[in-house]
């Protein structure tokens, strides 16, 4: 009698509701005390036109975008144990350097930042780890690097100076190539991908030494020559007066029509 009692009060149905319903309360209780463990940190400055930004992570996301307002808005998600922050406003610049303002302190967690500038600021930014992306800039120049591991994304830049590199991960440029500009791009293991138009004039110096993996696509031509048995690529088109130089240690080069 006994154990039939307790297999009516127990039914198999009930406790897999039970149990469904124990894990969706401590699922949700488990993202409460995430979200509660980060801390949000939110400025803004008034800006110029030609305003520059420096910002150098420790870890975690940075995503700068241009917009039509002369202001430049930060903001940010800080992840515990939370980060000092400390912008700086000087000569018409905002600096912010996450590895200064924490220097001896070994358990700071990520920051993850989003960013707006003005169209036509100057955007120079930098982490460990973590993934970059900078979109719709043209000021005079635009620089991303990850010292360790992370992607960059480069969208519709139009800054006569462009600058990417990092260790390990995917760089992604697409944005125009202007008369007399530097281009130079840089990674250890990733892939390397170019969207340019077709009419860019540039020299040309690509160099993949352990792949040899470098397409031109659309732009190759006679001028364009493949050295070292296809572990480098020198040459130009039109008239050559950009300069582009791109070098893959592990990974590919890729040309594509913008």
């Amino acid at each position: 009698m006994k154990l039939i009692l307790t297999k009516y009060l127990c039914p198999p149905a009930l406790k897999k509701a039970t149990i469904f319903f124990l894990t969706v309360v401590f699922f949700f209780a488990q993202t409460a005390i995430e979200v509660a463990a980060q801390k949000k940190f939110s400025r803004s400055y008034p800006a110029s036109k030609n305003v520059r930004l420096q910002l150098t992570n420790r870890t975690g996301t940075v995503t700068v975008e241009g917009w039509d307002k002369d202001e430049i808005q930060i903001s940010a998600y800080l992840e515990a144990p939370a980060a000092n922050i400390n912008p700086q406003s000087l000569n018409g610049g905002i600096y912010i350097n996450l590895v200064k303002d924490n220097m001896g302190r070994n358990d700071v967690g990520n920051v993850n930042f989003t960013i707006k500038v003005p169209y036509t600021s100057a955007v120079d930014i930098e982490t460990r780890i973590g993934n970059l992306s900078v979109g719709n800039v043209r000021g005079t120049f635009v620089r991303a690097n990850i010292s360790a591991e992370g992607d960059i994304t480069l969208t519709n830049i139009g800054a006569s100076t462009v600058s990417a590199e990092n260790l390990m991960g995917d760089i992604f440029f697409d944005g125009v190539v202007q008369a007399n500009g530097h281009y130079r791009f840089m990674s250890t293991r990733g892939n390397i991908n170019l969207r340019i138009p077709l009419n860019s004039s540039f020299k040309l110096v690509a160099t993949a030494p352990s792949t040899r993996n470098i397409s031109l696509g659309e732009f190759s031509n006679s001028k364009m020559n493949f050295l070292g048995d296809g572990r480098r690529v020198v040459g130009q088109t039109g008239d050559g007066s950009a300069t582009l130089t791109v070098t893959n240690q592990r990974g590919s080069i890729s040309f594509i029509r913008r």
